[in-house]
């Protein structure tokens, strides 16, 4: 009988340790699947620096971050005086914060656009904040670039369409002009403060690479948006509601210029830098995926995300999707209009209840907007910002 008592109670003991290991993360079902639960509840990071790198899908995700600023009442890292950028193109400088000599490493949030200075920002932001940036294929950046700032660089305004400028881009593209050229050659490379005339040697690559890693904790890929968004609110322990977005900054597809082949080829040498990049950390975030999340369960939550969104543009949009500039309504819902390009935007519906139509405004107001309507709330006594479009809330 003691002999019988003893292996039970070593059975028992060896089954506990077993379920002790196994309910940091599974519950064995009669079905053998396991089951995932949620491990020990993390909290949301709220101290966050986005690098908002240029026709990304990053105006999107400033939206996401600006609404989570409000969500749990956050300051955030604001363009000082008239500007609704961060110094840009200069190389960020702490001054470019609104009151950052008064209000110091108080920030939670920074997510305007800037050329990147880890120092500069550290000055700013909490030795905890969480950095990351998004990256996107530059062959289709290439031609969104090329639409969207037409008339503003030289190299762009002088060729005919992105095809005549990419058979030949040195004939547009002149060092001398570089300041005004930054959008027509390696642009994210540039975000990133780095110098995108620099030449194409393998050592400078692998220490800019290593480098932006060290300063970044997670690198996001605008092709790949919904699970970037899921990568994210696994990574800062956010709620599904925080990430979910209304896509914003995006234009109509008339507008959209066809690369030929010969143009795609062109763009991986002429933007090489900006190619490494990419493929570089494309490569890293389906490695991050695999390792934190899993394919599998990747695809539920990017189907869950999906019926999240669908459901809030049922509930929000007389449209149902995003429509041309001309047939936005609310002109204070206009988002900036550049180039040839033509931004869409979205009409919400009329009936909304007071809670329902401000969450509704939040996901749908441009980026000029509400970085104006922030800037107002946080500092009430300065001068507001003048972008010479109507403001929905005055108070």
């Amino acid at each position: 009988k003691c002999l019988i008592f003893f292996n039970l109670c070593l059975g028992l003991v060896f089954l506990s340790g077993f379920f002790h290991m196994k309910n940091k993360n599974y519950v064995i079902m009669k079905s053998h699947k396991p089951l995932l639960l949620p491990s020990t509840p993390c909290r949301a990071k709220t101290n966050v620096m986005f690098l908002k790198t240029h026709k990304t899908a990053s105006s999107t995700v400033l939206n996401i971050m600006f609404r989570f600023t409000e969500r749990y009442n956050l300051t955030v890292a604001l363009p000082a005086d008239q500007l609704v950028h961060l110094g840009y193109p200069k190389t960020f400088l702490a001054h470019f914060v609104e009151e950052f000599e008064a209000i110091g490493q108080n920030y939670n949030i920074m997510c305007n656009h800037l050329r990147f200075k880890l120092s500069e920002v550290e000055k700013v932001m909490a030795a905890n904040t969480f950095y990351f940036s998004i990256l996107r294929n530059p062959i289709p950046l290439m031609e969104s670039s090329y639409v969207y700032y037409k008339d503003d660089v030289p190299a762009f305004r002088n060729s005919k369409d992105v095809n005549e400028y990419l058979s030949s881009p040195m004939k547009y593209y002149h060092l001398a002009d570089h300041e005004l050229n930054i959008y027509a050659r390696n642009i994210m490379w540039f975000d990133f403060g780095y110098d995108n005339n620099a030449e194409d040697n393998k050592k400078y690559i692998e220490a800019v690479l290593k480098e932006i890693e060290q300063n970044f904790h997670l690198i996001l890929i605008a092709d790949y948006f919904d699970e970037s968004m899921i990568l994210l609110k696994h990574t800062l322990c956010w709620d599904l509601d925080d990430v979910v977005y209304f896509k914003l900054n995006s234009r109509s597809q008339e507008t959209v210029q066809t690369l030929t082949p010969e143009s795609e080829e062109r763009i991986k040498a002429w933007c090489s830098l900006d190619w490494k990049l990419y493929l570089h950390f494309n490569q890293s975030f389906w490695r991050r995926i695999e390792e934190t999340i899993g394919l599998e369960e990747l695809e539920k939550e990017v189907n869950h995300l999906r019926m999240r969104q669908k459901e809030l543009m049922d509930t929000c949009l007389s449209d149902k999707e995003a429509v041309g500039k001309d047939h936005i309504k609310n002109k204070a819902l206009l988002p900036f209009q550049s180039g040839a390009a033509n931004i869409l935007g979205y009409n919400l519906k009329q009936d909304l209840d007071n809670g329902t139509l401000r969450t509704c405004q939040k996901m749908v107001l441009p980026e000029l907007q509400y970085t104006s309507y922030l800037y107002a709330l946080q500092h009430p006594h300065k001068k507001r910002k003048q972008l010479g479009l109507p403001l929905l809330w005055t108070s």
